[in-house]
């Protein structure tokens, strides 16, 4: 059953790759845009999914989260190859991207936190002891 996991881990990273490059094609770049990333959205859907739709044995579960691990180490290398020192000086369009990736991530933080129920402030009161008939008494 774990090799469900990686099978499903297959199919989203040949989707992503695939979307990837689709995207660069329509961004007019010779290269795949964002394809290890649309992958681990697609895994996290798909997992989701499979788990609301109760489809999801425990075994699988345990690969599918192994993977979904594994990708961040893959993903860090995968940037660490990017030449950025080329890709600053092909144009301002990486530093821009990177502004508004910064920006649209400090929007979002911000929505996401007034959205948050503000917890009730009024303290929890406790009886004393004295208002308790029982041991008035024995005071």
């Amino acid at each position: 059953m774990i090799i469900y996991g990686t099978a499903l881990l297959a199919v989203c990273h040949l989707l992503g790759i695939f979307i990837g490059d689709l995207l660069g094609q329509a961004l007019g770049v010779k290269t795949n845009v964002g394809g290890v990333g649309i992958a681990m959205l697609l895994l996290i859907f798909a997992r989701l999914y499979m788990q609301k739709k109760d489809m999801l044995p425990k075994l699988t579960e345990l690969g599918v989260e192994y993977w979904g691990a594994m990708y961040i180490p893959v993903v860090v290398a995968m940037a660490a190859q990017q030449d950025m020192v080329s890709a600053l000086r092909g144009g301002p369009v990486a530093l821009l991207s990177a502004i508004a990736a910064v920006g649209t991530c400090a929007v979002a933080i911000a929505v996401i936190n007034r959205m948050e129920r503000p917890a009730d402030d009024e303290p929890v009161s406790t009886p004393m002891l004295h208002d308790n008939p029982l041991l008035a008494d024995a005071e």
